[in-house]
């Protein structure tokens, strides 16, 4: 599994949730909601800087974006990107 960020959705969190260099973001499954890939499940984030267990992680512009080995098996077989949705403000992700 890849991590992938867009610029915009890069813009997105340094100006709305203050986003710094050396930032760490955790994208974890929440249990309520639901995703383009499972019913009943869905995607959030949180700062946190203690990725020891990541499975996937990207790092742009020194801010590292991961995914914990615990929720790897929401994205089997698929890679996940994260997108600005400039219609609603907000980031989403898109699974491929």
């Amino acid at each position: 599994m890849k991590i992938h960020i867009t610029d915009d959705a890069l813009k997105w969190f340094k100006e709305e949730v203050d986003l710094e260099p050396g930032g760490k973001i955790n994208f974890f499954v929440q249990t309520y909601g639901s995703s383009k890939l499972h019913d009943n499940f869905t995607l959030g984030f949180k700062f946190d800087p203690n990725d020891k267990n990541a499975s996937a992680e990207t790092t742009v512009e020194d801010i590292s974006f991961y995914v914990n080995e615990s929720d790897e098996w929401f994205f089997k077989g698929f890679d996940l990107y994260i997108e600005y949705d400039a219609q609603k403000d907000e980031i989403d992700y898109d699974f491929k």
